[in-house]
């Protein structure tokens, strides 16, 4: 993912958490706030409670393809975090694409004129 799409700072990890809106699933947590960059930025949070480093980069590299994608068919103009949970350790790609599309889902983050 490109560095112009990602979170990078942790005030803006900050202002999504306590500024923006959360969607939970026992896999993930979606967190969301609008930005004023026209364009989406994502952050990936995998915690060491997932486990070790391996674990955890797979669990990222997970998330990555995932947002990837949907990343066609998602609005612009959006700060978005996702947080792996333990229940996201050892699942599969379509099941880990599957959360992730119904949370952007639930938070309205799909453009339904722009999908295929």
């Amino acid at each position: 993912m490109q560095r112009a799409f990602r979170l990078r700072r942790s005030a803006d990890f900050d202002h999504v958490r306590t500024q923006g809106r959360s969607w939970r699933h026992p896999f993930l947590i979606v967190g969301v706030i609008p930005n004023t960059l026209g364009s989406n930025r994502f952050g990936f949070v995998t915690g060491r409670r997932l486990g070790n480093a391996i674990v955890r980069n797979r669990v990222r590299r997970l998330l990555r393809e995932a947002v990837r994608s949907f990343f066609p068919m998602l609005k612009n103009g959006y700060d978005v975090t996702l947080v792996a949970r333990n229940e996201i350790v050892g699942q599969a790609y379509n099941d880990v694409r599957g959360v992730v599309g119904e949370l952007f889902a639930r938070a309205r983050l799909i453009d339904t004129g722009k999908q295929d």
